[in-house]
């Protein structure tokens, strides 16, 4: 194997669709008028020396290498910021052109180090690369005078040299090797958008600087690597690559943190990966990356990783290490007489959002086929539920309408519920830059995120709404909408029932629907409401993205329908630029809602009641399925708190840790016989389970992860796994030991019975998949390119469906004892649960949950920053630091929940959405009161889990 090729064509491609014919080196070549002759002369083969283009960025002209002759014209222009023209006759190597590249790289390497032997670029420089195409033989100017490069000249210090900055975890920053081509300066502004970098300095004291002359760590830096990756010398460089070496060879992989699924090419010396490199090729990501996909994969050899399987008969004893065959046995065994003895519904599982499709598929397969029942449910439950079902209800289809390119063709988007810069970094910056160009952006949102102001964006209207209300802002958007006639009427006609338009009309054109009458439940002044409503109906392309912050409510599905509904009203579906977008949270939580992993639905949301479906599958199987739907995870443990519920399989989830009201869960968690945990680590859960089955992670197996735009994309084993078994090997040993005859070799095999069963997969194959690099569903006979956009021609259920969202209170009230609303979310550097992300270098950026509280609360409270709060609900209580600022608004506190030591779910309720169960993280009644220190919940937890982790020391034989 070798490094995965890529090509740097110096410049952006263009997408005119005026062709431009010139003469290049004696070549013909045609290209979309707006290229660069650059990029036109490497299309053709031909490479033009540069050192300051790079395709990523937009073309630059300062390193004077890439100058080229053009007949009829004088001097020799930079080929980078020269645009084709028709006829152009271009020379890119004549005599007068290697003398001045020739002594442009003299006065370059003049000022360089020459320790390339020992350099951590050595063998991936592209300074050196230059100096060899051009015949750098000499440098005439020698290497005295001043200089950047020693750190003393003569008997004094050099003002002019700096040491090496090592402050960020991942990267070092040299200066002494830096030769001022800002590609990271552009970088981080173009593709990034944080503009954290500048050029200090004028002239010879010209020098990339962090901020206003910070270190990397102290300055606004969000470590995506963008500035790593355009650096063409090692000033920054990966510390990976100084300790390891350059990589040998390189395989083309999925990231599996968020719901972007970005591409990536896990660079290897044997089976040490060297680094994480972004995928130009990447359809979701473009080349572009976060400081997670990047950089924090140092899990995967943490210290505290479990390899080998343990059992133990009770949640008080130690962890005993057995074989896999044991460890099989007893699941099995355990599962068995639970069922004989309790019945066939007394267990179930929980397939993983962070595991491929092909592992999803088989645990509830397992559970089907093995179990005999559907008690199968997923992380969804607690997260997206809300948009399977409204979006179902809506549109025929439980998934976004877009990819993530449409976003560049967008001209007005509504961000409701979701921080993308926190929660979906790559497509924030994508957005971003679309917001820079001049797209027009409201943000719906309690807290002000990033979006409603950073440099060079910001919010035409930010609506700071009380947590709880979403389903009535949205309405009011429709009011306004409606009854200023502001509806695409042709759109609706022709792709909507149009009786049931009218009946939604009349519904929202109800004068208790207006801005001004739900501003006393809403808190959103009527003027900024009726503003954005008429941008988003008149400003062009309308495209609204939401997250948790939409469907963990109670009203978590009604606010869907509501957005679905203001998006057929305005005509923003079918085309690029448009659409519904869920962001969602974890890198497979689509694929595991396609597979089946609702105890309602089969694979490719089929209900189990529909006979053909099941028997599609009964043929398939073998076996009998019931139609009767399972239960949902909050009934699992309702039922097992009753005694009912006694096994449960988990694979790759933390419902301890995820799920609300932590106490109802470990008790139910607690009443339980039987509970198999199968993860990396000895997560929170796994306090409370039987049987623990170590888990891969996504660099030691062979799948798919469908991501939220509905993006099939493979995942390739770049090393052996640690532990001994891929997860989907672990399930097919399970279901071995359950007496099911699988003889499944390879994952591709899974991905062909999918296809067989599932008619949105018809035409995927892992070949297919090689041949396209990613497909989006459906892709079957009718779409056998895939879908990049869905309801092009018309809905998956034929007509649209208006639906009447009638907002309803929560009944989770704020009042005297508890006078604050409680509202929670992610940050950048963190992931979920932190399982992962807590066991990498990520945790110099968050080693904890803080509690963001507005000044004016804190000061009631007298709270000053930093201080220890006891935050209470009517649930639990936990504490944690204060975060005074005003982010927030008054009467409302945030925090993660990425700790466990936190266990911010404590203090959640279980009051859900009426149509999913998806638990209302997002509205919690709570006081904050002044602290000492841990809640007595908090160190009765700590000492629990201490002796739940205890592993029993191996016994060694006798000699």
């Amino acid at each position: 194997m070798l490094l995965v090729p890529e090509t740097d064509f110096g410049t952006p491609a263009s997408h005119a669709e005026k062709m431009i014919t010139l003469t290049i080196d004696g070549r013909e070549i045609t290209v979309p008028e707006g290229t660069s002759i650059m990029r036109a002369s490497m299309e053709a083969g031909i490479q033009v020396p540069k050192l300051c283009a790079t395709d990523m960025v937009d073309a630059f002209g300062s390193c004077r290498l890439c100058l080229i002759e053009i007949d009829g014209r004088n001097g020799t222009p930079a080929s980078c910021t020269t645009p084709v023209a028709p006829g152009l006759v271009v020379h890119t190597q004549t005599a007068r052109l290697k003398d001045i590249r020739k002594g442009v790289m003299e006065l370059y390497i003049s000022d360089h180090p020459l320790d390339c032997l020992t350099c951590a670029a050595n063998g991936d420089c592209e300074l050196q690369d230059m100096a060899g195409a051009v015949g750098l033989r000499d440098v005439r100017y020698g290497y005295e005078g001043d200089n950047h490069v020693k750190a003393r000249d003569g008997d004094g210090t050099n003002a002019r040299w700096m040491p090496k900055d090592e402050s960020n975890p991942y990267f070092t920053y040299d200066p002494s090797k830096c030769i001022v081509c800002s590609r990271c300066v552009r970088a981080c502004e173009e593709v990034q958008g944080t503009f954290a970098l500048t050029i200090e300095g004028r002239g010879f004291d010209s020098r990339v600087s962090p901020g206003q002359h910070e270190d990397f760590l102290s300055s606004e830096c969000v470590s995506c690597g963008a500035c790593v990756q355009a650096c063409p010398t090692a000033t920054l460089t990966e510390k990976s690559v100084i300790a390891i070496g350059q990589p040998e060879h390189s395989v083309v992989t999925t990231c599996a943190y968020c719901g972007v699924g970005c591409s990536f090419k896990a660079e290897m010396r044997g089976e040490e990966l060297v680094r994480m490199v972004p995928w130009k090729d990447g359809q979701a990501n473009r080349g572009h990356s976060c400081v997670k996909g990047r950089f924090a994969y140092g899990y995967s050899t943490h210290k505290e990783r479990i390899l080998n399987p343990m059992i133990r008969e009770k949640v008080t004893d130690p962890w005993r290490e057995v074989s896999w065959e044991e460890a099989f046995a007893h699941t099995a065994a355990e599962f068995r007489r639970i069922q004989y003895q309790y019945g066939r519904e007394s267990i179930g599982g929980i397939t993983s959002s962070r595991c491929t499709n092909e592992e999803t598929y088989l645990v509830q397969k397992l559970i089907r086929a093995g179990f005999g029942n559907n008690n199968v449910d997923t992380c969804a439950r607690v997260c997206h539920s809300p948009t399977g079902y409204g979006l179902g209800q809506a549109f025929g289809t439980s998934a976004g309408t877009q990819n993530f390119d449409s976003v560049e063709k967008t001209d007005v988007v509504i961000v409701i519920g979701a921080n993308p810069t926190d929660g979906h970094p790559v497509f924030g910056s994508r957005l971003k830059k679309r917001l820079r160009q001049g797209a027009k952006l409201i943000v719906i949102d309690p807290r002000r995120i990033d979006l409603v102001r950073s440099p060079h964006v910001e919010a035409a209207y930010h609506l700071p709404l009380r947590p709880g209300t979403n389903v009535a802002v949205v309405t009011a958007l429709a009011h306004v909408i409606v009854t200023e006639g502001l509806c695409d009427e042709d759109f609706i006609r022709t792709r909507c029932d149009w009786s049931e338009f009218e009946d939604w009309a009349g519904f929202v054109s109800e004068e208790r629907h207006s801005p001004e009458a739900t501003e006393t439940l809403t808190g959103v002044p009527p003027e900024a409401l009726r503003g954005a409503a008429r941008l988003f109906a008149t400003g062009g392309n309308g495209s609204i993205y939401y997250g948790l912050g939409v469907t963990e409510h109670s009203q978590g599905s009604t606010t869907v329908m509501a957005i679905a509904n203001l998006a057929m009203a305005t005509g923003n579906i079918g085309r690029p630029g448009v659409g519904v977008n869920p962001l969602r949270g974890q890198n497979n939580v689509q694929g595991s809602c396609d597979m089946g992993s609702f105890p309602h639905e089969l694979p490719g949301y089929r209900h189990v009641s529909d006979d053909a479906t099941r028997d599609i599958f009964e043929k398939l199987w073998g076996v009998t399925l019931s139609d009767e739907p399972g239960l949902r995870i909050p009934n699992m443990l309702d039922a097992a708190v009753d005694g009912s519920f006694k096994g449960l399989y988990i694979q790759g989830e933390d419902i301890l840790q995820s799920d609300p009201d932590t106490k109802h869960v470990a008790a139910g968690l607690a009443a339980m016989e039987c509970v198999v945990v199968q993860d990396l680590f000895l997560n929170e859960t796994a306090n409370y389970a039987h049987v623990f089955l170590p888990g891969s992670t996504f660099l030691e197996k062979d799948g798919t992860f469908t991501n939220a735009e509905r993006r099939i994309n493979r995942v390739r084993k770049v090393m052996t796994p640690r532990n001994g078994y891929a997860d989907w090997e672990v399930t097919q040993n399970l279901a071995r030991a359950m007496g099911l005859t699988w003889d499944y070799t390879h994952p591709s095999q899974i991905m062909d019975e999918i296809a067989a069963t599932t008619p949105s997969f018809a035409k995927v194959s892992y070949a297919y998949l090689e041949e396209k690099g990613s497909v989006q569903w459906p892709c079957n006979e009718k779409a056998p390119e895939g879908s990049p956009i869905m309801h092009v021609d018309g809905f998956v259920r034929g007509k649209g469906k208006f639906i009447r969202t009638e907002y309803v209170a929560t009944d989770e009230k704020t009042g005297p004892r508890f006078p604050l609303l409680l509202t929670t979310g992610r940050i950048l550097s963190q992931y979920n649960v932190g399982a992962q992300t807590r066991r990498t270098e990520n945790v110099v950026w968050h080693e904890e949950d803080r509690l963001e509280i507005h000044p004016h609360d804190a000061e009631l409270r007298g709270i000053r920053d930093g201080d220890w709060v006891r935050l209470a609900s009517r649930s639990g209580d936990t504490t944690l630091r204060a975060l005074i600022t005003d982010r927030v608004a008054t009467g409302v506190v945030y925090t993660t929940f990425h700790h466990p030591t936190t266990q911010a779910n404590v203090i959640t309720t279980d009051f859900s959405d009426w149509a999913t169960n998806c638990p209302e993280y997002k509205v919690t009644a709570v006081q904050i009161s002044p602290s000492n220190g841990p809640s007595e919940w908090q160190t009765e937890y700590e000492d629990q889990a201490r002796q739940s982790r205890r592993i029993a020391a191996k016994l060694e034989a006798a000699e």
